[in-house]
Parts: C-alpha cells; sequence; structure tokens
C-alpha cells in the first residue's frame, strides 16, 4: 500500500479501512503456515479460514496460528465456500474483503498492492493476475494456458473489458461491492467466481482492474485436473451466454440483478451446518 493510498482511506473514513482476508479451505495443511506466513498482517484486520470438510490437518494449523476459523458441517464446495468467507467478513465489520488461496500459489506479499486501489476509491473489484508476467515460467501447464487464454478473451468480448485474467485465486473486493451483488444465489462449484464477475458488470458502477501476481506451481498447491477443468470450461460459457442474454433484455436473470446497496446479506454464517471458533 502507498503511503498516499492509505492516507486517502483514512482521511475519508476517520479512521484505517479494515481490510479482512478470508481463505476458502480444503485440504491446506501442507500450504497454510507458508501462504499465512507472506499476509501483511500489519494491514490486516482478520484473517479468516473457512474449513470445507478436510480430511487433514487444516483447521488444527489454523486454530494455532491464531485464525478465524469456520467449520463446515458438510462439504459446501468451492462457491459455497467463498459464500460463507463473505457472509462472515461482512458480519465482521470488513470494508475491504480480500479472499487468498490457502494453496501458496499466488504470492500473498502482492496483498497492499491490491487493496490500494480500493483503499484510493478508483476501484471496487481488483483482480491478482497471473498473465501480466510470465505464468508458464512459474510451472502453469501448458494446456491450463491455453484453456485460460481462450476463456479470458471470450469474457473481455462478452463484458466489454479488456482484463489479462479471470481465473485468478487472488481477488479484493470493496464492501459496497459485496453489499450489493447476489453472490448468494451462485453456484456453489468453481464457476462462482465467473458468475461474480458478471454480476458485478451486470450492475455497473464498479471499477474492476488488476496487477500482476506471481504464482508458484508445485507438488502441494492445489490443481484441478482435466476432467475438471472442462466442466469448469463449459460452465464459464454458461455464465458468458446468460450474461448476454441478459444484457441483450431476452432474458433477464435474477443471478445477475443487483440487490439494494446495504441491505442485509441472506443467510448465517453462524447455521447449524457450519461451527465458528474465534
Amino acid at each position: 500500500m502507498t503511503g498516499d493510498a492509505s492516507g486517502r482511506a483514512e482521511a475519508a473514513s476517520g479512521d484505517r479501512l479494515r481490510l479482512v482476508i478470508v481463505m476458502p479451505a480444503y485440504n491446506a495443511a501442507r500450504t497454510l503456515e507458508r501462504t499465512y506466513a507472506d499476509i501483511p498482517h500489519e494491514l490486516v484486520e482478520r484473517v479468516i479460514l473457512v474449513d470445507d470438510v478436510s480430511a487433514d490437518e487444516t483447521v488444527e494449523i489454523a486454530r494455532r496460528l491464531g485464525l478465524d476459523v469456520v467449520i463446515h458441517r458438510q462439504n459446501k464446495g468451492y462457491g459455497g465456500n467463498q459464500k460463507t468467507c463473505y457472509d462472515m467478513a461482512l458480519l465482521l465489520g470488513a470494508d475491504v474483503v480480500v479472499m487468498l488461496h490457502p494453496d501458496y500459489q499466488y504470492d500473498a506479499t502482492r496483498i497492499p498492492a491490491l487493496i490500494a486501489p480500493i483503499l484510493a476509491g478508483r476501484a471496487d473489484l481488483m483482480l491478482g493476475s497471473r498473465f501480466l508476467g510470465d505464468p508458464l515460467a512459474g510451472g502453469m501447464p501448458r494446456w491450463k494456458y491455453a484453456a485460460n487464454r481462450f476463456l479470458t478473451g471470450l469474457e473481455n468480448v462478452a463484458f466489454g473489458l479488456h482484463l489479462s485474467e479471470y481465473h485468478t485465486g487472488l481477488r479484493a473486493y470493496s464492501r459496497r461491492l459485496l453489499e450489493t451483488i447476489p453472490y448468494r444465489l451462485n453456484s456453489d462449484d468453481f464457476v462462482f467466481d465467473q458468475e461474480l464477475i458478471a454480476q458485478v458488470v451486470a450492475a455497473g458502477g464498479f471499477e474492476i482492474d488488476e496487477i500482476a501476481v506471481p504464482t508458484r506451481y508445485f507438488e502441494e498447491a492445489s490443481s484441478v485436473g482435466l476432467r475438471r477443468s472442462i466442466v469448469y470450461g463449459l460452465a464459464t460459457l454458461r455464465v458468458v451466454a446468460r450474461y448476454r442474454l441478459h444484457a441483450a433484455r431476452l432474458r433477464r436473470s435474477r443471478k445477475l440483478t443487483a440487490r439494494r446497496a446495504g441491505a442485509s446479506v441472506p443467510g448465517d454464517p453462524t447455521l447449524p451446518d457450519a461451527v465458528v471458533h474465534r
């Protein structure tokens, strides 16, 4: 974070905006501690880990590190996990929310640069892009590189944007954005991220930007296989088609209809299907 951006954020609110980091976790025991160590803790109000019924020691390590831990009683999927993440962050008073995969694939030391445009009022959604650098040098498989390029190009055309990547596991959101888009209507699967971006574009009035973030591919890092990637790609194509039909007013979508800013967040992360430890 630049001193200038921090100063503007503090001047606008009378105090420093509250940054909350959320980590949707599933079997992240081998990488969680390294990911956590790279977080710029002097800027962070809370770090929340939502565990999706991991079979390893993810929860024990998170508790030892002092994270706020939410444990799902049953597996909700990647998208379902994020819904709990954002619910909890908003309930804890977050002004800016960073979603960080706990697999140590994304460089968490880039978080200050990621959130600076939001703190300065220039953006509401920031993406940490692997493709502003060289993801192949970081170990990205070539088939994933090609698939990402294809889907990103298609989404740029559909959404009228010029982003280098849509499929990243490091993102930052303003509170205003999360209070406006109906993210709880989204899929519980991996396509949640793309549905959320479609919602932001459909809502209008939100600025989207990106910064370069180095990534690492190694044995312990989570990775979606070819079959799941094909399913994800087809689901992304459906998101694009739904958005275009909605934008053309040919088939309006409830998912793509913004809710009133400041309205209460649907759902309660303390329901019986989750256990909260603070």
